[in-house]
């Protein structure tokens, strides 16, 4: 019985830790301030290792380029503005510098549920959370080729997408005295947060032109005041290739050593919690995966192309995508192999991914995530019957022979080896397995785990309502009510099972209903529901069959 009563507390406490250990394996990582130092006057980034054998030496790198300080309205030049685009799903600003994507909001999202006006931004230009999307040329003379420190012209200040419209394109243009052109396009398409981008690069001079195109995305850490406190997810950039699949490299990896990796068919991403901005690279095209930290302070993933030799007179057009929104499963596996896996379940999404889509299917029945978890308890509750059933059995039979385990403990008193040698030979005459309540529960911790993930990582279940005061499925209980009745439930539960013969056992099993509301206040309340109902089923089904179990034992007395 000890034993027992002891797994189950080790299985329970499990629960926590491999949560805990979760977070630190994989989003564990060193803080870095936020502040921001202009680079002074010729100071460059370190050259990196140089990229394969077959690239031109005349073809430079991304980080020989100097970075320049950070995006702000000093830096456009004076009587320029940011180009303004809106579509159904963005609100974007373009910087005339550079062209790049200084700034999105995402018009489905709101920063708080109980503000639906004030849309999330998920790029910004400048310090806290600065994000930008930037992308460029290189070649071997820096005044032949516009780099993202480059003047581009736009034919419009403002672009929107009409009503009767699928697609919306803006077009930039730069060009130099030396007869070069360059042509630098977004294609926005009505309902996707897929933007096809372009870079047509005319040589209007009497030489050859060697380039090659860069893309790449900054930012700073992430300090986010609306997430809470108890709950840690990765930010930072990732890469995806066929032969090294879905990696991470944290902002402190990007510290200690620079990505330097030829890819072909992969795609480079940066990530916070729902969101990400990803550069997807053309199909069969071999480009290098570089990054670089500056200024101790902003991050950089990015990817070059191989360098192309444009004849005078020709054009060469280099084509990207680039996803900027929610990570939202079924649309990141349909624009590129493995975008999916931004949906970071860790090492429990061979479990993980099942529940969500079985979750996905019961909210497409009811309109509310709410109910579809509470749905999903019920089928998993099913699912594990017979186990459960198992535990509760032996959890009613052991309780029959509590009166029985006591007396031979006032018999034996101190006497350890007697006592359990008299219960052991107890437990063989009843045919009682001590240990048969346990492995049910520990095989349900996987479950429980993978579904915390489903509920932390899921965009979907983002400010999702329930009922009531349950208004974010996302975010803690902000009245503590559900974790108080899951404490409640936690302690029932505990009542119907047989106390441990130890009174120090028993002390300790009856406070975890206290510690673990106290834990669970700050988890999502959408996992404590689910906490909750499956404690609610539990108690069901234990007290049918220990009713049962007590009936059948009266009826022997008899």
């Amino acid at each position: 019985m000890d034993n027992q009563r002891l797994i189950l507390f080790l299985a329970l406490a499990a629960v926590l830790f491999l949560i805990y250990e979760s977070w630190m394996q994989d989003y564990g990582r060193p803080g870095v301030a936020p502040q921001e130092v202009a680079q002074g006057p010729g100071q460059t980034s370190p050259v990196p290792a140089p990229g394969p054998e077959d690239v031109p030496a005349v073809a430079t790198t991304p980080d020989t380029v100097a970075p320049g300080s950070l995006m702000s309205d000093a830096a456009i030049p004076a009587g320029a503005s940011y180009i303004r685009v809106e579509t159904d799903l963005f609100k974007v600003e373009i910087s005339p510098k550079g062209g790049t994507i200084s700034s999105i909001w995402l018009l489905d999202y709101s920063v708080l549920p109980e503000r639906p006006e004030d849309k999330f931004r998920l790029l910004k230009p400048l310090p806290p959370n600065m994000f930008i999307a930037q992308s460029g040329l290189l070649g071997e003379e820096a005044s032949l080729l516009p780099t993202h420190e480059a003047v581009f012209e736009s034919a419009q200040s403002s672009y929107r997408l009409g009503d009767d419209e699928d697609r919306l394109e803006i077009e930039l243009t730069w060009r130099n005295q030396a007869g070069v052109e360059v042509k630098k396009r977004y294609t926005f398409t009505r309902g996707s947060y897929l933007i096809e981008t372009s870079q047509l690069v005319t040589n209007g001079t009497e030489a050859p032109l060697i380039t090659r195109e860069y893309n790449q995305l900054q930012r700073t850490e992430l300090h986010d005041p609306n997430e809470p406190s108890f709950i840690s997810t990765f930010t930072g950039g990732v890469y995806y290739s066929p032969e090294d699949k879905y990696k991470k490299v944290s902002f402190g990896d990007m510290s200690k050593d620079k990505l330097n990796r030829p890819v072909t068919d992969g795609w480079i991403a940066m990530m916070q919690h729902y969101f990400m901005a990803a550069w997807i690279s053309p199909r069969g095209v071999q480009e290098t995966f570089y990054t670089n930290v500056l200024n101790d302070a902003r991050y950089i993933i990015g990817k070059y192309s191989p360098a192309v030799s444009i004849p005078p007179g020709a054009t060469q057009e280099f084509q990207n995508q680039l996803f900027i929104g929610p990570k939202l499963q079924d649309t990141l596996a349909k624009i590129a192999p493995g975008l999916d896996l931004a949906v970071d379940y860790g090492w429990l999404t061979v479990i993980a991914q099942p529940i969500f889509w079985v979750l996905d299917q019961i909210y497409a029945l009811v309109g509310n995530w709410g109910w579809a978890i509470i749905f999903l308890t019920i089928l998993i509750k099913l699912a594990f019957y017979k186990l459960s059933e198992t535990s509760y059995k032996s959890m009613a039979n052991m309780r029959q022979l509590t009166p029985r385990l006591q007396a031979l403990k006032d018999r034996y008193g101190d006497d350890k080896q007697r006592l359990n040698q008299a219960m052991m030979e107890l437990y063989k005459t009843e045919k009682i397995n001590p240990l048969g309540g346990c492995l049910p529960i520990l095989i349900q911790i996987p479950v429980f785990i993978a579904l915390y993930w489903v509920l932390l990582e899921s965009v979907e279940m983002r400010q999702a309502p329930f009922m009531l005061w349950l208004d974010n499925l996302s975010a803690p209980d902000p009245y503590f009510v559900l974790p108080l009745i899951m404490g409640v439930s936690m302690y029932v539960q505990q009542k119907l099972n047989p106390p441990p013969p130890d009174p120090m056992q028993a002390k300790i099993m009856m406070s975890l209903p206290f510690v673990f509301t106290v834990f669970f206040a700050f988890f999502p309340s959408g996992l404590v529901l689910y906490w909750t109902v499956n404690n609610l089923l539990s108690i069901a089904q234990q007290w049918h069959i220990t009713r049962n179990i007590e009936k059948a034992a009266a009826k022997r007395k008899r």
